[in-house]
């Protein structure tokens, strides 16, 4: 497991359009996943540590967002040859067992996450309903374990990207296992 940082944040940078395969059996892309106030793009995975810390904090936080018109979609690129815990059949069923309230979709030829330069797991990508990037930075303070009480990054910034279409000027940084290329 490499441990990876996430760029500082590209402000205004366009979202990229996708069309990938979800949970659910449908085809996803950047406009049946936004919301009327923006979209937040998460790349994930199901064997990261990092990921497995917050995954129940992502959950109630995009619950949540979506209340402020806000949607989110969920993006996993790792090699699934070399991580079986990623495959699809597992994606699915963690989606089904956690009720994932976003779409949960496979990039299986990572083109998505390298238009998007995502660079590990959980990787955010905050948007405002012009689709213009405005947030790349953390959850919260949690690393590999659960941070108790830890101040809600995300969700602060992406309730302030709902309500003015601009994002922090500071963000820290997310940190996680890095993308397993093919």
């Amino acid at each position: 497991m490499v441990s990876t940082q996430t760029p500082i944040c590209d402000f205004n940078a366009p979202a990229i359009d996708f069309e990938l395969p979800g949970v659910d059996g449908k085809i996803h892309n950047l406009h049946s996943c936004k919301g009327e106030n923006g979209l937040l793009v998460m790349f994930i995975c199901n064997h990261c540590p990092y990921v497995q810390a917050v995954l129940e904090r992502i959950i109630r936080d995009t619950l949540e967002l979506k209340k402020l018109g806000l949607n989110a979609v969920a993006i996993m690129s790792n090699d699934q040859n070399a991580y079986a815990e990623d495959s699809f059949a597992n994606m699915q069923k963690i989606a089904t067992n956690l009720a994932f309230p976003f779409p949960y979709l496979l990039d299986e030829n990572q083109n998505v996450a390298k238009a998007y330069g995502a660079v590990c797991t959980p990787d955010f990508f905050g948007y405002n309903a012009d689709l213009q990037l405005q947030y790349r930075g953390r959850l919260d303070a949690s690393r590999k374990e659960t941070a108790a009480d830890a101040e809600r990054d995300l969700f602060v910034a992406m309730s302030q990207i709902a309500a003015s279409g601009v994002g922090p000027k500071i963000q820290i940084p997310s940190m996680g296992c890095s993308i397993k290329w093919l």
